[in-house]
């Protein structure tokens, strides 16, 4: 069985018709017509429009935000050994005043 449609009377005596797929469940429904022949107009204009019909999504269902990826903290290198820090030059003691020799 392939699709079809299916032209009924609502409660209110108005004309409606569903797009039933193979599997028989209704995949579109119909507005309500005052008449047998409007209705059959209206699946008229969907056979002939559907097949070049664009897809219009209003829904704009924004994209989940990408998770950043935790990076894993660097392996901590050593840390560089600084070079010793200069000792101040040991202060040369002063030269010794030498007392002239008596009797010069």
């Amino acid at each position: 069985m392939s699709a079809k449609f299916t032209v009924f009377k609502d409660k209110a005596g108005k004309f409606r018709f569903n797009l039933k797929a193979a599997n028989g469940e209704i995949i579109a429904a119909s507005e309500s017509y005052p008449d047998k022949k409007s209705a059959l107009k209206g699946i008229a204009s969907i056979v002939k429009s559907a097949p070049i019909a664009k897809i219009d999504d209003t829904t704009h269902v924004e994209k989940p935000a990408v998770k950043a990826v935790a990076k894993k903290p660097a392996a901590k290198k050593p840390a560089a050994k600084k070079p010793a820090a200069k000792k101040p030059a040991a202060k040369k003691p002063a030269p010794k005043a030498v007392a002239p020799a008596p009797g010069n």
